[in-house]
């Protein structure tokens, strides 16, 4: 009879890429990473659009500020803050490629989001943010202007060295957030507890909107839009690097177009 020890020592490892948990240990897993990141955000998301929509006056004459200053005219004390809310914030993506390490999958290589072909993932991000930012734009400005959306202030930082850097570092943040959790991790996971294309296509997407309708329902509407066309792309490419490239590219051309042009175009909303 074998010791216990031995017993171990002679137990085959799960195969490279084989999930060792349970469907129902899995599904919890996936609860747990969105309760802590997105899906946080989407009962916020909620709430906001509530308080938003009950208010007196229309929605488009309220405001939804993003990038906003955490400590006026003290400028140092306010970088801190902005530093630590974007590193923070990437504290479930880190969890992410825990749990996919810990799959034997290759943590967040197994999504795409490596740096095995950077000039491919930032060509076809590009691409795919000139046709998305240009039409998103449209959409919004048709939404407020159907009074089904807040107006939309992507920053409102002092003007001092560190805005631009900040913003692109907040840009940037908000797009490996979204694009490894609510594309890649989630795609994947869905898959692996046997869902089918178009229930996973819908539950990311819908995710995706939902975490944006404190803007109104047009940054609802637009997100949900924006969701289908990265799941297609996703599958196709089975990479998320362009699309974190997309949104990353698209964010910081709002951000920093928004510093630049607002209260200089008359066709620029401000709050």
């Amino acid at each position: 009879m074998q010791s216990q020890a031995g017993d171990t020592a002679s137990s085959p490892e799960p195969p490279q890429g084989e999930l060792p948990l349970s469907r129902r240990l899995l599904g919890q897993e996936t609860l747990i990473v969105l309760a802590l990141s997105v899906g946080a955000s989407a009962v916020s998301a909620l709430i906001s659009f509530i308080g938003s929509a009950t208010a007196p006056g229309g929605l488009s004459d309220q405001a939804a500020n993003l990038n906003t200053s955490r400590a006026p005219d003290r400028p140092w004390l306010d970088l801190a803050w902005q530093l630590f809310s974007i590193g923070t914030a990437l504290v479930p993506v880190v969890l992410v490629a825990h749990l996919l390490l810990r799959e034997r999958a290759g943590g967040l290589r197994a999504l795409g989001f490596d740096r095995r072909r950077p000039g491919s993932d930032l060509l076809r991000g590009a691409g795919v943010a000139a046709v998305i930012g240009g039409s998103g734009l449209g959409l919004y400005l048709a939404a407020r202007a159907a009074g089904f959306n807040l107006t939309v202030v992507p920053e409102s930082l002092p003007d001092v060295w560190w805005k631009f850097p900040v913003l692109a570092a907040s840009a940037i943040q908000n797009s490996v957030v979204e694009e490894v959790i609510v594309l890649g991790y989630l795609v994947r996971r869905l898959d692996q507890l046997g869902w089918g294309p178009y229930a996973v296509l819908a539950a990311s997407s819908l995710l995706r909107g939902s975490y944006h309708l404190y803007q109104g329902i047009g940054g609802l509407a637009g997100n949900v839009v924006m969701g289908v066309i990265f799941v297609l792309l996703y599958r196709r490419w089975q990479r998320v690097g362009p699309l974190v490239a997309a949104h990353a590219l698209i964010d910081i051309v709002a951000f920093a177009g928004y510093a630049l042009l607002a209260g200089k175009v008359g066709w620029l909303p401000t709050g």
